[in-house]
């Protein structure tokens, strides 16, 4: 009888542009097409596993990339952000972004479709103390928009600031939004403390965003229009998701347009 195929094996739905041409990739190739601070393969991930694994990471990120309108390298946040995948899990976790270790982390056989929210987080981490005059280790930009944080101006921090509070704040004071009041309904059905939390809150808005564009990549992204936490209300819906969507959309634009300038002015 035949082995059964694990979920790497299985493949995963995809509809996009031609990222490598049907050649394969390795991780070392990652590491230094999108910045990455380093790699951390487990010891359990075989040969083959990883040369399947690159490929799908290879083309997810260069859809994010796509998707955002920022260069490739920019995903690396600054060659700050350590990926891991097989490696340093944690039991019932299929993926994780860890602050202290700036690392994002994919289990080996669990982690599909997470890739889009946990690398948000990575960079909700890394970008609150541009935004911000801050110096707390751990702090999101997403949390710290909601507390008196001084702003350090510029145009794209305030419209990273103005879609952070269409995610988490509603126009009425003194009431939620229907995206946070179904995070809290959420968190005390389950007596969790998770749902609500902003930057949950609005790494699952910013995935909802990236599957809604016309690069579809299930290994990327999947699992915010019909999953039973999507059915639960715990993405943005309605005219809210479409300005989400809208607000991101144009600050990652702008981002990429910036450092793209950036980039080749001269020293």
């Amino acid at each position: 009888m035949d082995k059964p195929l694990n979920r790497l094996q299985r493949g995963f739905y995809r509809d996009g542009p031609s990222h490598r041409d049907g050649a394969d990739v390795s991780f070392a190739d990652i590491h230094k097409f999108f910045g990455f601070r380093g790699i951390t393969i487990g010891k359990w991930v075989t040969v083959e596993e990883q040369k399947l694994a690159a490929n799908l990471f290879f083309d997810a990120l260069c859809d994010l990339a796509e998707i955002l309108h920022v260069p490739y390298i920019t995903l690396g946040l600054n060659q700050s952000l350590a990926l891991a995948f097989g490696s340093g899990g944690r039991k019932g976790v299929s993926a994780h972004y860890t602050p202290v270790k700036r690392e994002l982390a994919l289990a080996k056989n669990a982690g599909a479709g997470s890739l889009a929210h946990e690398w948000f987080h990575a960079f909700d981490h890394y970008i609150a103390p541009k935004i911000f005059a801050v110096e707390q280790a751990g702090t999101f930009a997403s949390a710290l928009s909601l507390t008196a944080n001084k702003l350090q101006q510029h145009p794209l921090n305030q419209r990273l600031l103005d879609t952070l509070h269409t995610i988490l704040l509603s126009p009425i004071e003194g009431e939620l939004n229907p995206l946070m009041a179904r995070s809290v309904a959420c968190d005390k059905a389950c007596k969790s403390i998770y749902f609500a939390l902003p930057q949950e809150v609005c790494a699952r808005a910013f995935e909802a965003m990236v599957q809604d564009q016309p690069i579809k990549n299930h290994f990327l992204v999947s699992g915010t229009k019909q999953s039973q936490w999507a059915k639960k209300g715990l993405y943005p819906m309605g005219n809210q998701r479409l300005a989400i969507n809208q607000l991101f959309l144009t600050y990652f634009t702008q981002l990429g347009q910036a450092i793209a300038y950036k980039q080749d002015s001269p020293s």
